[in-house]
């Protein structure tokens, strides 16, 4: 912790020491991917505090997720501004509607939904409007948006119009289903979280004395990633300020990348027309990626049109040179797949921990073949929004055992060692050694979770010589209720919008071609220009390698017709810009997987014949909806087997074949060689070492030693990421139970994402 305020402002570079030290009038922070911009505002608060000028009662920091809101405390509390707070919109809004609901309504405050899939489907019955899946998604984000941007029921078909809404059905058919939705919702006494800001911006507007109060407590406000504010959100912050001018917003309108849901640059690119006194700070020089990196990233930039292209900030890197980015076209997508894995596995062998490689792709339904790759290369790789680290059960479980620990440890007379030595102690009793296990299978995630927490200790001690172990269980606290989990080896497989505010060593940008990056839905200029900068997002991700790839083809023996995405025009080599597109593919482009990628003809389903693009379908060798002859007996067998296999391999289940590789053995009961290796998922290698087992299961030689696989531990055995997410729990409130400020920025996290 610094020892004065003018040591708060120890390693910041000019422009970060202009942020720190402007602490009057309104501030505008233009800052960059990379440039540093937390940590830029974070010192600007820590040093009006420590300098006596700010009071940290009396700032309040917003911000878009509660992870970030989490983290921003965390970095003030070892700067020695602890008592700021720092939260979500929707948790300070939530808190402020909580505590004045008596005052301002009165009775009880209406219970907010967990989720309003299910009441926007009771109301499309009630309007009777059949949504399928999708449309049901669909309809429910354009209801949240309506709420954002304050359109009511009525107007929704005019401001659809208007503002060139890509609709999932008739814009009167929605706007029914939204108006029978509110009526449920107050039929039942329901609140959902964007009702949260519009009753806090009712009562602020309605209630001169509630507003009043809530403007004296707050006087000074700091607002992060302001270039995706909603209007209901603007609306809000004006409301907080009431005329005020001590408000400090950073942000990058080349990061705007989620209009879709309401966000929009407008508020941030006119802030000195709304403010003509405002010190304006721009922070250019990029600290994170190379210089090689940030040549594409400003090169991306260079080509982008519109209003927030007109006030894009070009990066200067602050790091030696790197790698050149690396840009590869492949026939097919499992061929992209198994390239990349190739590579990562490369980057792992020379060092690079693979919690510092990263896989971003545009949707999440491309990662299942990347998925299927990594396992097969024996790389460890972990989902981005699958299970949360905090809802492991193995973290809960050393949670409850260090908040036992820290009571201990807090009786008179007790002579605690530090908190890493303690917090080794008790986990060592749970599968923490101080080396990792052979394998990469389940005992090598508990390990991998456990081993996070030390490290975790480790840090906290780093930074707070003076705390004890129960000082360290809050900050568990405080990080579960966040969902601000610490490092845990494997690499990371996120689509672009899931990537944005984290970093890695290595990222390997996949699928770009036209359709998927820009996505077919982007039609006008606004949205390929929002496109764009979504794949700027994914560049300046990389601190040190960027991979860049595309497949021609969905799947292997297509007919290779796609382009590599407009985006690279002029960036890769052997491509001319856009407007005057080249041959491509040559002058370093590299080509395929270096002839080692095997070509395979089309799939086609076995039921009906059709061509199989689909990298579910073409495991199971059959269309999803034709019909099955499984047998299930064999697909028992087959499961214990794996079962087995993985236990004694020490790797999870799915490393060894996958479920959906189970289920077309067990549909086409194979009955030599040929026909097995015939079935995707079933290589060269794993043939070699488990073809005559899989082959005895499936004549029925080895019935007798494998059993009918009917132990109930085996579902827990199988599967790995196909059905990890079906086995979350609510782990973090048993574990790491939220109270007060951080029980708020808990229930508005799905509100956030």
């Amino acid at each position: 912790m610094p020892d004065s305020a003018d040591a708060v402002l120890d390693g910041l570079d000019p422009e970060q020491r202009a942020v720190a030290t402007a602490l009057h009038g309104p501030v505008c922070v233009l800052a960059g991917a990379g440039t540093g911009k937390t940590r830029a505002i974070t010192h600007r608060i820590a040093y009006g505090v420590r300098a006596g000028v700010l009071q940290p009662a009396t700032v309040l920091a917003v911000t878009f997720t509660a992870r970030a809101a989490g983290e921003m405390r965390g970095r003030l509390r070892q700067l020695g501004a602890g008592g700021v707070q720092a939260r979500t919109f929707h948790a300070a809004a939530l808190r402020q509607l909580q505590y004045f609901w008596p005052r301002a309504i009165g009775g009880e405050m209406p219970r907010i939904m967990d989720r309003k899939v299910q009441l926007v489907a009771e109301a499309g019955a009630r309007s009777r409007i059949r949504l399928d899946r999708s449309e049901l998604r669909d309809v429910t984000g354009e209801i949240e948006w309506c709420k954002v941007t304050q359109t009511v029921p009525e107007e929704y078909p005019a401001v659809a119009a208007k503002t060139s809404r890509d609709v999932p059905r008739d814009p009167a058919e929605v706007a029914r289903i939204y108006a029978t939705y509110e009526q449920l919702k107050r039929d039942r006494g329901l609140i959902d979280f964007e009702d949260v800001l519009l009753l806090t911006v009712g009562v602020l507007q309605d209630r001169p004395d509630v507003a009043e109060t809530v403007r004296s407590q707050y006087q000074h406000f700091v607002v992060d990633e302001y270039q995706d504010v909603s209007p209901l959100q603007q609306r809000l912050l004006e409301l907080w300020l009431g005329g005020r001018g001590n408000l400090c917003v950073v942000g990058d309108a080349s990061q705007t990348i989620y209009s879709f849901t309401g966000a929009t640059p407008d508020y941030l690119l006119g802030f000195r027309t709304r403010h003509p006194d405002a010190t304006v700070v721009k922070l250019v020089r990029d600290y994170r990626s190379t210089p090689q990196v940030v040549g594409l990233a400003n090169g991306l930039l260079a080509q982008a049109r519109g209003h927030a292209a007109a006030h894009r900030l070009e990066l200067v890197s602050q790091r030696d040179p790197g790698p050149e980015p690396v840009y590869t076209e492949y026939p097919d997508e499992p061929a992209e797949a198994e390239g990349a894995a190739r590579r990562i596995k490369d980057l792992i062998d020379a060092g690079v921990r693979p919690s510092e490689i990263a896989v971003l792709y545009r949707i999440n339904a491309q990662s299942e073949v990347y998925e299927q790759a990594l396992a097969d290369a024996g790389v460890p790789y972990q989902l981005r929004g699958a299970e949360r680290f905090f809802e492991r059960p193995e973290v809960r479980e050393a949670g409850m055992l260090l908040r036992g620990a820290a009571r201990a440890a807090a009786n008179p007379g007790e002579q605690p060692e530090t908190i890493p030595q303690q917090v080794r102690a008790v986990l060592s009793s749970r599968g923490w050694a101080s080396e990792p296990p052979a394998g990469s299978g389940a005992v090598r995630d508990r390990w991998e979770s456990l081993a996070a927490l030390v490290r975790l200790s480790e840090d906290f001690a780093a930074a707070r010589p003076d705390a004890v172990l129960a000082d360290f269980v809050t900050e568990l606290d405080e990080r579960a209720n966040a969902q601000h989990a610490p490092t845990v080896e494997g690499v990371t497989l996120a689509s672009l919008h899931a990537a944005k505010g984290l970093e890695w060593d290595a990222v390997f940008l996949v699928g770009l071609t036209e359709g998927t990056m820009p996505i077919t839905h982007a039609k006008t200029d606004e949205q390929i220009e929002e496109e764009r900068r979504l794949m700027y997002v994914g560049v300046t991700r990389a601190r040190l390698h960027l991979s860049m790839s595309w497949a021609l083809s969905r799947s292997p023996g297509g007919r290779g017709g796609r382009r590599p995405s407009r985006f690279m025009d002029g960036l890769r080599p052997g491509s001319a810009p856009r407007g005057a597109r080249g041959a491509g593919g040559q002058g370093g482009v590299e080509r395929g997987a270096g002839g080692r990628s095997r070509r395979r003809g089309p799939v086609l389903c076995r039921v009906c014949g059709r061509t199989l693009s689909d990298a579910g379908e073409i495991k199971l060798m059959r269309c999803e909806d034709c019909p099955s002859d499984l047998d299930e007996a064999l697909y028992d067998r087959l499961r214990g087997w794996r079962t087995e296999q993985a236990k004694a391999l020490g790797q999870p289940a799915y490393c060894v074949f996958t479920d959906k590789t189970l289920l077309a053995i067990a549909e086409v009961r194979p009955s030599d060689e040929q026909g097995l290796a015939a079935i995707p998922g079933v290589g060269a290698r794993k043939l070699d070492k488990f073809g005559a087992e899989v082959l005895a299961l499936c004549t029925g030689d080895a019935r007798d030693e494998v059993g009918d696989a009917g132990d109930p531990e085996d579902a827990a055995a199988d599967g790995g990421p196909e059905e990890a997410s079906d086995e979350v729990g609510a782990g973090a409130v048993e574990a790491f139970p939220a109270d007060g400020e951080e029980a708020a920025e808990s229930s508005s996290e799905e509100a956030e994402k």
